[in-house]
């Protein structure tokens, strides 16, 4: 037993003086990190870059979130005690904490603050420093990003940072993008065979660092057999940029007949079920951009969740003044399409005037939220823009919605009836004048729908639903008549078309070439792609 106390106490003196032993050192090293940053508050760059150099051989999170403070131009010193800060600004307020203990302290006025200042040197060092610390960050996006910051300035440290860290690298695409940046720096051996091998690395790279650096090599290299190399990399890398600017094209096309079925979906079932020619059309989806606008004005702060209330406003908006449109004028014009179209182009007016009076003849800008911003980047040569991606899911969205309506539900059953055989629809019991106005007011809100998609790529005018007007028509027409699934292919296609002849033949010489390619697909087949089926087919 006495043994066993014995033991027990040589373990609790251990235990304490390892603890005595760990508090100086960990004391200790705050100190010396405190010191380094009070030295930051001098004027000299020469003592601020000494003392960061310092801070850099501490390393850990402080120091990271310092380093990414000063790059930033966020980290500051308290006029009334000199403690320095970190300022953090958001929605017009600033904030501070304190940058050696990381306190927040609350609100300040930016006027009591004096900035750290930092020269172009100091910023080179920050971002090599910070890169050097992000190639050990558990997220491997995090490391790839580090790798590429290297690359701009691949010293002999550097490519040594690098080697270590290939091998340690677990992640695949991390492990390539070091091997190019080694390669990289392989480009200034002395030996001309490594410089040809690391052109062969290199091959087919889209990275812009690495074309740079392969071009201004080609220029200067005397070798021959280097050359060639790096004349095969720059041809494949030349390929490799073609096929994504091939699937770039083709991405925007796809966003573009996006908004064509968006803009032409609503004119398809008012067309296709009362044989009415719209002209209004397009003011409607004006009216959906205009209540986008709106919404956003009443929600100043709420930017992000003013998308959100604006797609149901818009359609409402758009759907009422469809349902007016319906029973005051087209009502009385069926029968009559000369008269109907005359009759609606004059409403697109009074609409465009209404506009212009009660908002201005002036342009406006609807915020795009955060959510759809940017672009999301898959390599130098290809990025897909957030809000392009997001119309597409939405078109995409409206359109499956709408065949859901049209095949699932009694109201859509009573439509089909209506657009197939108007006389045996109301032998059998439908309210074919109902089944109009319900019809003219589910195409507008359709319409009001293109306008909130319209509203996130170009400015809200009076004039916004002109552009599009006829483009709905030839999506219609080449379509099929009332077809939806026409509708979503012939506004696919005619999107892609017009982007695949835009930089062969220009802008508007393409929009020609699409219309009187469609001219002639519809003297050949006059019913459209998918043409209508029962007794409206045979009038």
């Amino acid at each position: 037993m006495a043994e066993y106390r014995r033991e027990v106490a040589w373990a609790c003196v251990l235990l304490f003086s390892l603890l005595v032993w760990m508090a100086p050192a960990g004391a200790q090293e705050t100190t010396e990190f405190a010191t380094h940053v009070s030295k930051l508050k001098v004027k000299s760059f020469v003592d601020k870059k000494a003392a960061l150099i310092e801070l850099d051989e501490l390393g850990g999170l402080r120091v990271r979130r310092l380093f990414d403070s000063l790059l930033g131009g966020k980290l500051y010193v308290r006029k009334s005690d000199k403690r320095v800060l970190i300022l953090a600004e958001e929605d017009g307020v600033s904030s501070i904490s304190d940058a050696i203990s990381g306190e927040v302290l609350g609100e300040t006025k930016k006027k009591e603050l004096k900035r750290v200042v930092i020269n172009n040197a100091i910023r080179s060092f920050l971002r090599r420093s910070i890169a050097r610390m992000s190639l050990r960050a558990p997220e491997p996006a995090t490391r790839q990003q580090a790798v590429e910051s290297l690359m701009t300035s691949l010293s002999a440290e550097n490519l040594a940072l690098l080697r270590e860290s290939l091998v340690n690298e677990t992640n695949l695409e991390v492990q390539q993008a070091i091997r190019t940046a080694l390669a990289v720096g392989s480009l200034k051996s002395e030996d001309a065979s490594v410089r040809a091998k690391a052109a062969r690395v290199l091959s087919g790279s889209v990275n812009r660092e690495v074309r740079n650096r392969l071009t201004a090599l080609l220029i200067d290299e005397q070798d021959e057999t280097v050359r060639a190399s790096i004349a095969e990399s720059l041809d494949a890398s030349d390929r490799k940029r073609s096929l994504y600017a091939v699937v770039e094209t083709l991405f925007f096309g796809l966003s573009l007949g996006s908004v064509f079925v968006l803009a032409a979906i609503g004119l398809a079932i008012t067309f296709g079920v009362m044989g009415v020619i719209n002209m209004a059309h397009g003011e409607l989806i004006m009216l959906g951009a205009y209540t986008t606008w709106v919404v956003q004005q009443l929600m100043p702060h709420r930017i992000e969740e003013s998308l959100f209330i604006a797609i149901p406003a818009a359609f409402l908006v758009s759907a009422l003044v469809g349902v007016a449109i319906e029973r005051s004028v087209v009502r009385h014009l069926y029968g009559r399409p000369l008269e109907t179209l005359l009759a609606t182009f004059g409403i697109s007016l009074l609409l465009q005037q209404a506009v212009r009076t009660i908002f201005s003849p002036l342009n406006r800008a609807v915020s795009t939220p955060e959510w759809m911003s940017g672009q999301y980047v898959v390599n130098d040569a290809l990025a897909f823009t957030y809000n392009r991606i997001y119309i597409v899911a939405f078109s995409l969205l409206v359109f499956l919605s709408l065949t859901a309506i049209l095949r699932r539900t009694t109201l859509g059953l009573q439509i089909r009836a209506v657009s197939q055989d108007r006389d045996m629809a109301r032998a059998m019991g439908v309210a074919s004048g109902r089944i109009d106005s319900v019809t003219f007011g589910l195409g507008a809100g359709v319409a009001g729908l293109a306008g909130v998609a319209l509203s996130q790529l170009t400015n809200v005018g009076p004039n916004l639903g002109q552009s599009h007007i006829v483009d709905s028509f030839m999506v219609v027409v080449f379509g099929g008549v009332g077809n939806l699934w026409g509708t979503l292919v012939a506004g696919m296609t005619l999107g892609v078309s017009n982007k695949l002849l835009e930089p062969l033949v220009g802008a508007v010489l393409a929009k020609i070439c699409v219309l009187l390619f469609i001219v002639i697909f519809i003297q050949n087949r006059p019913r459209g792609l998918f043409p209508p089926h029962g007794r409206s087919a045979e009038a």
